[in-house]
């Protein structure tokens, strides 16, 4: 058998020549890359410094060595990456830095870098020129070790390793197979062989697209063509371009949907798996902080063997509530509010919690022991090369910037891949991307620690990347076997227009495709409904929307404005529902979101985030929890106490602002004070206001009614289990009073209830529907303590310091009772319409409506009240 070996470009090139070489048969061919065949030759287990060694080497150096000129950016995020980039240029291009230290202040500490660096690699790992070096001296056995050498589709090679191929040429046969590109012009004086071939003729065509991601759509549709077609196998077909991350995320989710194999030679990012996900969960909050939403995302990622997550119970992320908690302070009132029978299990595990905090809580500094404590398996070792390749401080970007290996067969798929590994191995179908002005050829750029005024860039980077990218064009173009597409996008992603690339210049004509067009060979399902509508209007969900949209333009009221059947089983259970007043007042303004939210379910989702101030809601549920604070400190005794108002509130208002925290982002202190101090103004009024009633009188705060069971340490005013129909109207309903004060013989009664908003004007009763609960909490109140009570019911409109009475209760009831026995009667006979509030601001539902509102309004507005009847809407014009 005799040896011989392949030096191939890279690592996909090696792939396939193995698989040419076995389908073959050819016995004692090895295929390798340069580098390796180095290695071999250089022997003693030595081995070329990859770029993780590399990185974590530079680390070390950048900590250990004492910079001068480059003190003030050693410590920046990206400066291992920089030193790692310059010293391989400084390699490839053969340049001694110990020899030129004394022509540049910066060459002398690159120099003292590049000592410090070698000496930290591990041993074996030697940079090229010892490499070659080691090889030369060692080229005696090159005829046993290699045989006859054939250099295929390799473009050039750095200058660091010519001095060795011409040795090796000296003692084994050298073949340059240069094929129709030209070879390179430092061969000429050497014994190695040159081999050209003459350039295919492939079928050329040039076309652009809207966006590199509409590139990325007509990229797979021309590949499904082909083997649709039966014209090309996966593996005949090749799609490259020079900056493969600006379309890595379009391709990647287009291989899910397309359902065929496309392989990534430069491989997948690894955010694009599962623990990928995780360690840039983790990498979120060691760079940004912990909070709610970013700890939930952890977990959820996190496998369940977690060291970390080892003491805590199953559900026990339903501690952490729903507020954004993204501050200490906000952790720590958390967790020095729970207790045990907070716990899915009843044991207090708030201590565990409390280290899994802490642990997040230390940043960057504790980036290694996070990962050890909270990661596994692959997880954590995706962690350690995150941490081992950048800093902690840009953990995140590193995460973002790492890749793995690509688990399909590149030799049975479609290749993704760069332009330059595709010159090397050619394949029949080509079609690049990108062909832009600025993107193919790319601008020269600088070496950001060695520019070109301290050492020209000629001599760093014999091959300019712009120069570099010409030839592989120019390479693709005559290697490829039957046909090219040239591509290149009008406008990039964010709208900018786009340039044609110079390389175009001779290929003026070109296709227009539209984004809108319909492909002669969809890539996927998604894709060919989308461009075929009259197949994708025959599909269910396509018929049910069509279906919405015409009844939506249509005059009369149709199943898609909310007609249901009558007697429909939803709507009679949500009638038997107990409800409440904010229930009762959706029912009467809001018919249709009445059934979406209480028929389907339908409700917002809470965001987690933190907003510069809270909403009126927020506000409003601090208010009433100081209010309340407040009321049971001053009723200890059972009676009104005449302790002073502010000395109360205050102590009221700092234990509801701790209370609120927990459920509630804490806004920026200089707002959060002026918050508290609104509050506090609000509290002491509304204590003022009621005053005179109070004397003598015992008062409760947030009373409960309507089968909703007592806090057991509260007193309660009635039995709190029994239930409260609304007259004849078929309704029961619960709530909680806001304030109820009951004179000393039991005769009668003031309910209260808070208001942040804008005082009512003078007259209100039921405001439209929108104001009910003055008149169903004055008329639960005379349903519990009897006929013979006098109930007194009063709106405290704290921000205006104005009070609202219900001049006429029995009366305002009897006109409510006939509105809700009227809006049951058109909800059970499947009349679920537009109200009022449908689509206010105040709506929750509103971006299930049409988006011309207005419009949709002044069509169906007027046939929907007729079908809802004068009863049901005679509420909308009440005072």
């Amino acid at each position: 058998m005799t040896r011989r070996t392949i030096i191939v470009h890279d690592r996909y090139a090696m792939r396939q020549w193995r698989l040419k070489a076995s389908r073959a048969g050819w016995n004692g061919l090895q295929v390798m890359t340069f580098g390796q065949v180095i290695a071999r030759l250089a022997g003693g287990f030595a081995r070329d410094v990859d770029e993780e060694t590399l990185r974590q080497a530079v680390q070390v150096a950048l900590r250990d060595v004492r910079l001068a000129e480059l003190a003030r950016i050693s410590d920046l995020p990206g400066m291992a990456s920089a030193v790692t980039g310059t010293l391989r240029r400084v390699w490839g291009a053969g340049i001694d830095l110990s020899a030129r230290s004394a022509t540049h202040a910066r060459i002398a500490e690159m120099a003292r870098i590049e000592a410090a660096v070698l000496a930290a690699l591990p041993p074996g790992c030697l940079c090229p020129a010892e490499m070659a070096r080691r090889a030369c001296a060692r080229l005696a056995h090159a005829p046993a070790l290699l045989g006859p050498v054939e250099i295929l589709g390799v473009p050039d090679l750095s200058p660091c390793w010519r001095p060795a191929v011409q040795a090796l040429a000296r003692h084994v046969p050298v073949q340059w197979h240069a094929g129709p590109r030209p070879a390179p012009a430092w061969l000429a004086d050497t014994d190695v062989a040159i081999l050209t071939g003459a350039p295919s003729r492939p079928d050329i065509t040039c076309c652009s697209a809207a966006t590199p991601h509409h590139e990325a759509i007509e990229a797979m549709r021309w590949a499904r063509t082909l083997m649709a077609s039966g014209q090309a196998r996966p593996e005949d077909i090749a799609i490259a371009t020079t900056s493969t991350g600006d379309y890595d995320a379009s391709v990647l989710s287009l291989r899910a949907d397309a359902n065929f194999a496309v392989h990534f030679v430069h491989g997948l990012p690894v955010t694009a798996t599962r623990d990928g996900q995780a360690a840039a969960a983790l990498a979120d909050i060691v760079v940004r902080g912990l909070s709610r939403l970013r700890l939930r995302r952890l977990i959820s990622l996190m496998g369940a063997d977690a060291p970390a997550l080892a003491d805590l119970p199953d559900g026990w992320m339903r501690v952490l509530g729903t507020a954004p908690l993204d501050t200490p302070d906000a952790w720590a009132r958390l967790l020095s509010g729970l207790g045990a029978g907070d716990w899915p299990d009843g044991i207090d595990h708030a201590p565990a919690l409390r280290a899994l905090v802490n642990l997040l809580h230390r940043g960057p500094e504790a980036a290694g022991e996070m990962g050890e404590g909270l990661l596994a398996g692959r997880t954590r070792v995706i962690w350690r090369a995150a941490l081992a390749a950048g800093p902690a401080q840009s953990v995140d970007l590193t995460v973002e910037g790492m890749r793995l290996d690509d688990a399909t067969d590149p030799c049975a798929s479609i290749a993704w891949m760069p332009a330059g590994s595709l010159a090397a191995s050619p394949r029949r179908f080509v079609r690049l991307l990108g062909l832009n002005s600025a993107r193919w050829p790319r601008n020269v750029g600088e070496d950001r620690l060695l520019p070109d005024h301290i050492i020209p860039t000629t001599k760093l980077n014999p091959l300019p990347i712009g120069e570099a990218d010409r030839q592989t064009f120019a390479t693709i173009m005559a290697t490829a076997g039957d046909q090219v597409v040239l591509s290149h996008a009008r406008r990039g992603n964010d709208g900018r227009l786009l340039g044609r690339s110079a390389l175009l210049q001779d290929y003026p004509d070109e296709t227009y495709l539209r984004r809108n067009r319909a492909p002669a060979h969809a890539y996927s399902e998604t894709d060919r409904l989308t461009a075929r509508r009259d197949e994708f209007a025959r599909t269910p969900q396509a018929r049910s929307a069509t279906a919405c949209w015409h009844d939506w333009l249509r005059p009369d009221i149709t199943p898609h404005d909310g007609l249901i059947r009558a007697n429909h089983p939803v709507m009679q259970a949500i009638m038997q529902r107990t409800q409440s007043a904010s229930s009762l007042r959706m029912l009467l303004r809001n018919p249709l979101g009445f059934m979406w939210r209480y028929g389907l379910g339908l409700n917002t989702t809470d965001s987690g985030l933190a907003s510069l101030m809270p909403d009126a809601m927020a506000v409003g549920d601090l208010v009433h929890a100081t209010m309340e604070h407040a009321l049971v400190l001053m009723t200890r005794d059972g009676q009104a106490a005449r302790s002073d108002a502010h000395a109360i509130v205050e102590q009221a208002l700092s234990d509801a602002a701790r209370a609120w925290q927990h459920d509630h982002a804490t806004p920026p202190q200089l707002l959060w004070h002026h918050l508290l101090d609104g509050v506090r103004a609000m509290a002491c009024w509304g204590l003022r206001a009621t005053r005179e009633n109070a004397t003598g009188c015992r008062s409760y705060a947030e009373v409960p009614f309507g089968c909703i069971p007592a806090e057991p340490d509260r007193q309660a005013a009635w039995d709190t289990t029994t239930p409260v129909p609304v007259a004849d109207t078929g309704f029961f309903i619960n709530g909680y009073i806001d304030r109820l004060d009951l004179s000393a013989n039991g005769r009668q009664a003031w309910v209260y209830d808070y208001k942040t908003g804008r005082a009512a004007g003078e007259g209100t009763v039921l405001k439209g529907g929108a104001e009910l609960q003055r008149c169903l909490y004055a008329f639960a109140v005379q349903a519990l303590l009897g006929p013979d009570v006098q109930v007194e019911a009063t709106l405290l409109y704290l921000r205006d310091e104005s009070a609202l009475r219900l001049d006429d209760p029995r009366q305002a009831l009897a006109d409510l009772t006939t509105c809700l026995r009227a809006a049951r009667r058109t909800a059970l006979a499947g009349h679920a319409l537009i109200g009022p509030d449908t689509g206010g601001d105040y709506d929750d539902m509103r971006l299930a409506l049409p988006a011309g509102l207005a419009a949709y309004r002044s069509r169906k507005e007027a046939q929907a009240n007729r079908i809802l009847g004068d009863d049901a809407i005679a509420v909308w014009d009440a005072p």
